[in-house]
C-alpha cells in the first residue's frame, strides 16, 4: 500500500489516491484534498455533505453512493454537482477520507 503526505501527515492511500484508513483523516487533510480536486475552500454546505458521508460510511462500512448522499444529507443532486463538480460521489469520498464508492468508474 502506498503512502502520501497530506497536510503534514503521512496516510495510506490506494493507487487512485483514496485513503485506505478513514481513522487517519483530519479536517486539515480534507481541506488539502479538496484543493487537489479543484475546490478552493470548503463551505458549511461542503462540510454538511462530508460529515454525512463519514457518518454513513461508519455505519454501513462503505462509501455512500450519489443517491445515498442526496437522500441522506438533504442536498439535491444539482447542488451536489455544484459543490463537487465532475463526479461528486467520488470527490466527496476522497475528501472525506473514504474509499471509492461502489459503481464509480
Amino acid at each position: 500500500m502506498a503512502t502520501k503526505t497530506i497536510a503534514g501527515k503521512t496516510v495510506q492511500v490506494n493507487d487512485e489516491g483514496f485513503m485506505t484508513n478513514p481513522a487517519e483523516w483530519t479536517k486539515e487533510i480534507a481541506i488539502e484534498m479538496a484543493r487537489e480536486e479543484g475546490i478552493e475552500s470548503l463551505t458549511d454546505a461542503h462540510w454538511k455533505v462530508i460529515d454525512y458521508a463519514r457518518q454513513s460510511a461508519a455505519s454501513s462500512g462503505a462509501s455512500p453512493t450519489l443517491r445515498t448522499i442526496t437522500t441522506g444529507s438533504g442536498v439535491s443532486t444539482k447542488d451536489l454537482f455544484a459543490l463537487f463538480p465532475k463526479g461528486p460521489a467520488k470527490k466527496v469520498a476522497k475528501i472525506a477520507g473514504l474509499g471509492k464508492p461502489e459503481g464509480c468508474v
